[in-house]
């Protein structure tokens, strides 16, 4: 039995939206047990609404929220009895194997470097989400917004650790890893991406191939791509931009006017599936790499299937021991050879 512990009081839709996803994916997983993190009242109110196996789930009582607008640090600091705190605690004592929060990103970042801690080895843990691309599939975004100035030895562990995770969780055999640029070319980007470009290329765990340019997240053939928080961040929101835009467009053209609408109707197979094509919710959160534990941070506006596709993912990183697999992988290349290639960062 796979047990993953929940923050139920984080996100936007608290704990409604976070209860019905967890009851939707112990109905899917039959070998999953749930651990439901906040108020208790709250929880079984909602909870009430639904039909599960009760023997899979429980329930711990916490008195605290840690809100979206509280400074992180502080927060997690001070509010010990907060869902997010508990439920970090929980999976550090080993009462679960995974953990998943939609709260505040600074938050859970904090907490998993705070209560968790970093895998040995790891110069910083990441974030990375899964991006819908042309193919059907996905590609993997690592960093989206952890850390904002890195380091080439930092992009060089996000490339490693994300093609871990491609492996483990996505079945990618042989993740193709690309380096966010500004162009393809050796000499494009600033000193960060053009060191880091010659350090990936002596790197022989992972399948690197040069520097790649952003259309090439949803258009492309790369499984991995790697960048700095900063730039990872900005591209993640104008990929979430670009898909609000077009699907707003669409609407707002197919109901002009009778002849659109009828025009609708004949190809309305076609808007579903480019709608869920772009649809963010139905590829889950954003993972946070590095850490001791598994770790999966969700929308703070994810509803119930979008939260319970983050336990889905939670659930098989786990079980597929991907924080093995990430130190592992990193245990097999020279660390202290490429620290040495890479002595000038971006911030230095």
């Amino acid at each position: 039995m796979t047990k993953i512990v929940v923050d139920a009081m984080g996100g936007d839709f608290a704990p409604k939206q976070q209860v019905a996803g967890s009851v939707l994916a112990l109905n899917k997983d039959k070998d999953l047990y749930l651990i439901l993190v906040g108020d208790e009242t709250q929880i079984k109110a909602e909870l009430a609404n639904y039909q599960y196996d009760q023997t899979r789930l429980e329930i711990v009582h916490t008195t605290e929220t840690i809100g979206m607008e509280e400074i992180p640090t502080k927060a997690v600091k001070t509010k010990k009895d907060s869902s997010l705190v508990v439920a970090f605690r929980l999976l550090k004592e080993g009462k679960a194997e995974g953990l998943v929060s939609s709260g505040s990103t600074g938050a859970v970042l904090t907490a998993g470097v705070l209560i968790l801690g970093r895998l040995k080895g790891v110069s910083r843990p990441a974030l990375c989400p899964a991006i819908p691309n042309h193919r059907g599939e996905v590609t993997l975004l690592c960093d989206c917004g952890a850390n904002l100035e890195c380091k080439s030895i930092n992009l060089v562990h996000f490339a490693m650790m994300a093609s871990a995770y491609a492996q483990t969780v996505f079945g990618v055999e042989n993740p193709r890893v690309g380096l966010l640029n500004n162009g393809t070319e050796d000499h494009k980007g600033l000193l960060l991406q053009q060191e880091t470009n010659e350090i990936l290329k002596k790197i022989d765990c992972i399948n690197y191939q040069g520097n790649a340019e952003a259309r090439e997240l949803m258009y492309g053939d790369i499984d991995v791509m790697v960048s700095d928080g900063f730039t990872g961040n900005i591209a993640m929101k104008a990929v979430e931009g670009c898909g609000k835009a077009v699907s707003t467009i669409m609407k707002q053209e197919f109901k002009r006017n009778l002849f659109t609408k009828l025009r609708a109707l004949l190809c309305g197979d076609i808007i579903k599936k480019i709608k869920k094509g772009l649809d963010y919710e139905a590829v889950g959160g954003a993972t946070f790499l590095g850490l001791t534990k598994t770790v999966v941070k969700g929308h703070g506006n994810s509803k119930a299937l979008g939260f319970s596709v983050c336990i889905e993912q939670a659930a098989t990183a786990a079980r597929g021991n991907l924080t093995e697999k990430i130190k592992t992988m990193l245990d097999s290349v020279d660390m202290d050879a490429i620290t040495a290639a890479a002595t000038t960062g971006a911030n230095e």
